[in-house]
């Protein structure tokens, strides 16, 4: 399981939605699910709808969170390029990979259980391009989340061999993927053409670690100082920084904190409660709170 959202209207509908890999064939899978109509602890097992699917090529780089835009309810959804020897998916329109995907749940159209929504950059083009994406050139964007106060999209993408990012997504855009890593040359290693590529507003290397985690700009209210900061971190180093910014130009990056071993926990997403506290989740199982050291 990659990604779960409830829908905005959740507290009437009861509706909520995941992305998980199933297998035979292996493959990605959107679905509907309902609340349990007796226990509203409790998912209502046999009321899947599947959304969309589509076959994985590798069992990695899959991308797969899901979050409903903050201003409309369509459900954007992160698909990674699909592994090794797949790097030229995300150039690639007549398919899903190395994308941002944006769908209307609301709305089916076409005989599918979801509609496209009509500004989407490529609705009802005729060159046989993908109209659920939203913006592509990708290669594993790994979180995205949109900032409540400025209804920016942003997202931490996983990088090959030097280089992690950090994108803030706008419709239509290409994010250079495999032409390039971050702000380098990647095929062809030099000389790549750069015209019509968006650039990574952040991005940092091997000496920080090796595979991003994309979290949330800060608003809550328990931590003034972070307020309007990107806060994200690494799988590999255990580091957690906050980004800061002027306007759409990153102006200062602050490490908040490292976890001192990495074997026993490694960074796997952020989350934000009602109230924009912010929470850190790995592989122990365990959900952990951002507190300030004097409050040990």
């Amino acid at each position: 399981m990659l990604g779960l959202a409830f829908h905005p209207d959740y507290e009437v509908n009861g509706l909520f939605y995941v992305n998980y890999i199933a297998d035979n064939p292996l493959r990605n899978v959107i679905s509907q699910f309902s609340v349990s109509s007796e226990d509203p602890t409790e998912a209502d097992a046999d009321s899947e709808v599947i959304l969309l699917e589509f076959e994985q090529p590798h069992p990695f780089h899959n991308g797969g969170q899901l979050v409903f835009g903050p201003n409309e309810w369509f459900l954007y959804i992160s698909v990674g390029d699909g592994g090794h020897d797949s790097e030229d998916n995300a150039q690639d329109l007549s398919n899903l990979f190395g994308s941002i995907l944006r769908i209307d749940v609301d709305n089916p159209q076409g005989g599918n259980n979801y509609g496209i929504p009509s500004d989407n950059p490529f609705f009802g083009n005729m060159s046989g391009f993908r109209e659920e994406i939203y913006a592509y050139g990708l290669r594993n964007p790994w979180r995205i989340s949109f900032d409540p106060v400025t209804g920016d999209l942003w997202t931490g993408d996983v990088g090959d061999a030097t280089l992690e990012e950090i994108d803030i997504v706008e419709k239509g855009k290409n994010y250079g993927w495999p032409i390039m890593e971050g702000t380098n040359c990647f095929d062809p290693p030099s000389g790549c053409d750069m015209s019509g590529l968006e650039l990574p507003i952040w991005e940092y290397g091997r000496n920080k670690g090796r595979s991003i985690i994309g979290g949330f700009v800060y608003r809550g209210s328990e931590f003034s100082e972070l307020e309007g900061k990107f806060i994200y971190g690494d799988f590999v180093s255990g580091r957690v920084w906050a980004l800061s910014l002027d306007g759409l130009t990153a102006t200062e990056n602050t490490q908040l904190l490292r976890f001192a071993n990495v074997d026993s926990f490694v960074i796997t997403s952020f989350g934000i409660d009602e109230q924009n506290g912010l929470y850190v989740t790995g592989f122990d199982g365990n959900i952990y709170r951002l507190i300030r050291n004097e409050d040990l």
